[in-house]
């Protein structure tokens, strides 16, 4: 049974999508305190979220993106937002549909199902900016080519995605590669991360590593990428 997290404040409507997607079959829950959602989302991990965009204490497009920047769970988006421009903000924030209320329920179900079975098999996928990386085989989907990543840059780069745009410590990446933090080299973790900035850089990658002096690292975009 395919589970489906509702993000919705107008209680009227969460209720009526509940009944909705409960009777076509899917486990539904809602999110009904607007603080944190995303986190709550992560906590979750629904096979997909149905996701409003105007919402108390935070923007529906805010959660779009920390959602996309750290993990792969399939966004639709249900608003009553009909301009051009906030559906394709939307789609470049990585929602994967957008539909405009009213919506028959005919079109809400089989919009649902076709996002779901899209991604049937992606569970265990990461997604960055226009590429992807399989957390089982750190294979690297970009540029319509797959590319194997030695075991170390996998998990490196797993590490950067999942944190998205938060600080990443040497102490994180150190427990990602060893799986611990004591009589390690730190010239060895430069090696590491120095391999991982060449692949990235030869795949023409859209995102970049950064140092962040006395802190860490962290994943951004190229200052010639858009958002």
């Amino acid at each position: 049974m395919k589970y489906i997290v509702i993000v919705e404040d107008e209680v009227f409507m969460r209720e009526e999508l509940k009944d909705m997607l409960s009777k076509a079959g899917y486990k539904v829950d809602a999110v009904e305190s607007f603080e944190n959602v995303t986190e709550q989302l992560l906590s979750l991990s629904p096979d997909l979220i149905l996701l409003d965009l105007n919402l108390p204490c935070v923007s529906g497009f805010q959660i779009c993106r920390e959602i996309k920047q750290k993990s792969a769970i399939p966004v639709l988006v249900l608003t009553s937002r009909d301009q051009l421009r906030d559906e394709l903000h939307a789609l470049d924030l990585g929602a994967d549909e957008y539909l405009t209320k009213p919506c028959r329920k005919e079109r809400l179900l089989a919009r649902v199902a076709n996002v779901l079975k899209r991604y049937e098999g992606r569970t265990n996928l990461l997604e960055g900016a226009d590429f992807l990386l399989d957390r089982q085989t750190y294979t690297l989907y970009i540029h319509n080519q797959s590319v194997i990543l030695p075991k170390n840059q996998g998990k490196l780069l797993e590490v950067f995605l999942i944190q998205g745009q938060d600080i990443v410590t040497k102490d994180d990446l150190c427990l990602a590669i060893w799986g611990t933090t004591e009589f390690i080299d730190e010239n060895a973790l430069q090696v590491n991360l120095t391999r991982l900035k060449k692949t990235m850089s030869s795949l023409k990658m859209r995102q970049k590593i950064v140092s962040v002096r006395g802190v860490g690292y962290k994943l951004t975009m190229e200052e010639n990428s858009y958002e």
